[in-house]
């Protein structure tokens, strides 16, 4: 079952583009879009909501008040602030009202899959244990991250890492990126840069197959060790 996701921002372009980003992730799928604070929490109050992705500036009621709404009326849902907003005081506002993540427009679509990973994380790790012991507590807190982790170049999250390079393991032979891109749920452009890494890292190995008919394709495979 996906997630559902609630949109508010009152730029129907912004919120057109933020719903296009969150369906590109097969894990997540927007139940409803608002234009402002008021009409975001009379939803809630009647449809139980994963996430939502929220505006700073907006008409009537803004960002960080519906924010405080959503918590002083102990509304259970997670919040990713998506805003134009860069100044110390609304990032620690919202920081202390237990927001997943803070994007700040204009971000890569790569960042907000992160986001969304964190939240999935989180809500993995919280669902899945009836205990929680400190790895689960770290994670929670890390977005996902272990407390001690391997250095990646920028753009490479170990979660998605991991996801990819798992889904890899299960093939024997050798596969393009499209098919990777729809097994996983990310974009093509997301896969070919986890993929460039994994070749340069030795633990894949790419070949160009020019049977195609058309463009030539890259085509992936697993180096299996010994």
């Amino acid at each position: 079952m996906a997630y559902t996701v609630l949109i508010v921002d009152d730029d129907p372009m912004v919120a057109m583009i933020n719903s296009q980003y969150v369906q590109k992730n097969k894990n997540f799928v927007v139940c409803e879009t608002c234009k402002n604070g008021n009409d975001a929490i009379s939803y809630l109050e009647q449809n139980n909501v994963d996430l939502v992705i929220l505006d700073v500036y907006m008409p009537i009621m803004d960002g960080v008040e519906t924010l405080k709404e959503i918590r002083q009326r102990k509304i259970n849902t997670e919040v990713i602030m998506v805003t134009a907003a860069n100044d110390t005081a609304t990032l620690e506002n919202t920081m202390h009202l237990g927001v997943i993540d803070y994007l700040i427009k204009p971000f890569a679509f790569e960042r907000f899959q992160i986001a969304l990973e964190k939240f999935e994380s989180k809500y993995t790790v919280i669902k899945g244990a009836d205990v929680l012991d400190q790895n689960c507590i770290d994670n929670i807190i890390g977005g996902g991250k272990k407390v001690v982790q391997k250095e990646y170049p920028k753009g490479i999250q170990e979660k998605t890492l991991e996801k990819i390079f798992s889904y890899l393991q299960t093939k024997d032979g050798w596969i393009n990126g499209e098919c990777v891109s729809e097994a996983v749920g990310l974009s093509n452009v997301t896969i070919r840069h986890y993929m460039a890494y994994l070749v340069e890292s030795g633990s894949v190995k790419e070949s160009i197959n020019y049977e195609t008919g058309g463009r030539p394709s890259t085509l992936y495979k697993i180096i299996k060790k010994n």
